[in-house]
C-alpha cells in the first residue's frame, strides 16, 4: 500500500432471487435488490444499487461541504443535497448511468453567502466520490442566509 491510500471493504452475499446484504465490518447490513424498473418483482422499498449511486456522491458531497465548512470557519446554518441518476444508453455502446445532477441548498449567515457558493465548488472539486465517477455531473446550488429557504427538488420548476 502507498503513502495515503486507503481501503475501504464490503462484503456481499446473494440473499434470494435478486436481492442481496451488503455488509461492512462493524456498520448495519444493507439489503439492495434489483430496482422496480428493471424488475417488475422488486420491491421497491429497497435500495438498489442505482440508488446507491446517487446516494454515494451526494452524501460524499454533503460530508465533504461540512468538512470544509468546519474547516474554514463558514457558519452552516442548513444544508441539504439532492441527487438524481439518469441511466441510458452511453457513448460507448454501453447501457448505463449517462449523468448525475445534483442540488445544493445551503443557508448561512448573511453576508457569507458568496463564500458559501465557493465552499461548495470546492467541496464538488474535492469529493472522493466526483472525481471518480465517469459521468457527467451538474450541481445546481441555491444559497440562503440565516438559514430561511425552502428546499426544491430536483425536476421542480
Amino acid at each position: 500500500m502507498r503513502a495515503k491510500e486507503y481501503t475501504f471493504p464490503v462484503s456481499v452475499e446473494w440473499e434470494t432471487e435478486r436481492r442481496v446484504r451488503v455488509h461492512v465490518d462493524g456498520k448495519s447490513e444493507v439489503k439492495v435488490a434489483s430496482p422496480p424498473e428493471f424488475d417488475r418483482k422488486a420491491d421497491p422499498s429497497v435500495w438498489s444499487p442505482e440508488d446507491l449511486f446517487g446516494a454515494a456522491a451526494a452524501s460524499c458531497l454533503a460530508v465533504t461541504i461540512t468538512g470544509l465548512a468546519e474547516r474554514e470557519g463558514l457558519p452552516l446554518r442548513s444544508l441539504a443535497v439532492d441527487a438524481v441518476g439518469t441511466v441510458g444508453r452511453r457513448d460507448d455502446g454501453n447501457f448505463g448511468f449517462v449523468r448525475l445532477e445534483q442540488h445544493v441548498a445551503i443557508a448561512t449567515d448573511r453576508g457569507e453567502e458568496e463564500r458559501a457558493r465557493t465552499l461548495v465548488e470546492k467541496a464538488e472539486a474535492s469529493c472522493l466520490v466526483r472525481v471518480s465517477l465517469d459521468v457527467d455531473v451538474e450541481t445546481s446550488v441555491d444559497v440562503s442566509a440565516l438559514g430561511r429557504f425552502a428546499r426544491p427538488r430536483l425536476g421542480d420548476a
